[in-house]
């Protein structure tokens, strides 16, 4: 206890130094975050940031196999693999949220209906239950609205809702499927196929990851070069302004420099949704759970590595900042969020983080795919 009083009244004279890790400061590292988190250095934050302290993904869920088993669940299940969804019968919601992927799809931009590229990366859904907004503009406030864009949209499944009802309704195993997750209800709708889809999205959830294991005590499960990554996180790399609490998100939106103004990739982010020249750039902050298994990355799916991510960081992203001239005759000039400052990590720190990144990502996601779809 005398050590580790010594260690704690020393944090605030080293722990705000990470040039260089001796292994004595590695080993005070791995004891100052062995303790409980309430016990944990302070992270470094901008004033007025909201924060909500790193919290574990619960244990194994027991009721999963139950929930997987409801007719509603059952239901949306099939419907999110079916390519039956779309107009030319050839894509699913799982063409582009495949679950090997952590249902992303691994590639720069989704290709939907007439091979037709998407505007912005496809997310994972990966515990899309907790979020608050949904798509990177924030478009949709609920699963349910948000299953509804992808069906209709000419670039992803192009189906046309006037049709997909007398589709559905013409198989005699999908009346039945409906009949059975609404209580006998022998009609059904959009908005039943939809909470039908929402509901089987709703059981997607990220694995426990070996930082859920750190977070719940057990202080081997990560090394010294991931702790180090860890501080450096919550630390000089001022990550935790924006990725903060159980999901690694502050669920809001930020334009991190990469709004492309007026060339080739363009792309205005929730001012599209708004119409505030304040939400020009902005998009939402991604998830970083399983964020190991979720490349390429970013709203445009242009960075295909963690460590390119932190380098673009470390950089400080203010790369086209306009001048009080340019601001005042262009009102949606983007102005890059002030929470991004040149953070001057060393090259083995970028490769810590990196590393610190990796340890909260799981063991891939498997989910068997239906074996046959009713026709």
């Amino acid at each position: 206890m005398k050590r580790l009083s010594v260690i704690l009244g020393l944090t605030g004279i080293f722990l705000g130094s990470t040039a260089f890790y001796t292994q004595e400061k590695q080993e005070d590292l791995r004891a100052i975050y062995s303790q409980p988190i309430s016990s944990w250095p302070k992270p470094t934050l901008d004033q007025g940031v909201a924060f909500h302290e790193f919290k574990s993904l619960s244990k194994i869920d027991t009721s999963y196999f139950r929930k997987m088993d409801q007719p509603l669940v059952k239901l949306g299940k099939l419907l999110f693999f079916d390519p039956i969804l779309s107009g030319s019968n050839q894509i699913s919601c799982s063409s582009c949220h495949n679950p090997q992927n952590s249902f992303g799809d691994h590639v720069t931009v989704p290709i939907g209906n007439d091979h037709i590229e998407g505007p912005r990366h496809t997310p994972s859904l990966l515990n899309v239950y907790a979020r608050k907004t949904l798509f990177w503009d924030g478009r949709a406030t609920s699963l349910e609205e948000q299953a509804l864009s992808p069906i209709e949209a000419h670039h992803e499944m192009d189906m046309s809702l006037n049709k997909l009802i007398p589709k559905l309704k013409a198989i005699p195993g999908y009346r039945e499927l409906f009949k059975e997750a609404y209580g006998g209800e022998e009609d059904f709708s959009v908005p039943e196929v939809l909470h039908a889809l929402a509901e089987f999205q709703r059981t997607i959830q990220s694995k426990r990851s070996r930082f859920d294991e750190f977070l719940d005590g057990k202080s081997t499960a990560l090394s010294d070069q991931e702790i180090q990554g860890m501080h450096l996180f919550r630390t000089k790399a001022r990550c935790m302004n924006c990725h903060n609490g159980q999901f690694l998100t502050d669920e809001s939106f930020h334009n991190i420099g990469m709004t492309y103004y007026k060339r080739k990739y363009q792309d205005l982010g929730r001012y599209e949704i708004t119409k505030n020249p304040e939400d020009v750039g902005r998009f939402r902050t991604p998830s970083l759970r399983d964020v190991g298994n979720t490349a390429p990355y970013m709203h445009n799916g242009l960075m295909p590595s963690l460590i390119g991510i932190v380098n673009l960081y470390n950089s400080g992203m203010h790369m086209i900042d306009p001048t009080p001239e340019k601001k005042a005759n262009d009102p949606l000039y983007p102005v890059t969020d002030p929470l991004l400052k040149k953070l001057d990590l060393t090259a083995d720190e970028t490769k810590s983080i990196v590393a610190f990144l990796e340890s909260m990502t799981a063991t891939s996601y498997r989910m068997a795919r239906p074996e046959k779809f009713p026709r």
